[in-house]
């Protein structure tokens, strides 16, 4: 007897998938926003912050060509 077979069912899935694409895109917002916010509030540049928000929205452009080239 499957005890997941119940829980883990295509619907569980597509939530995940798009729980997960949503949290990602939050977080580049995120750290986009304070990275504007440390250089405009403090004159700062906040490299760590910058590369977290460049990479997040490179993966995600990367996976939408990817996808769009393959299907």
């Amino acid at each position: 007897m499957n005890i997941f077979g119940r829980f883990l069912d295509e619907r569980f899935f597509a939530h995940r998938y798009r729980s997960t694409s949503y949290g990602g895109i939050a977080g580049g917002t995120v750290a986009m926003l304070l990275f504007l916010y440390r250089y405009l509030a403090d004159n700062v540049w906040s490299w760590d912050l910058l590369a977290v928000g460049i990479t997040m929205v490179v993966v995600k452009w990367a996976f939408m060509a990817w996808y769009y080239a393959t299907e």
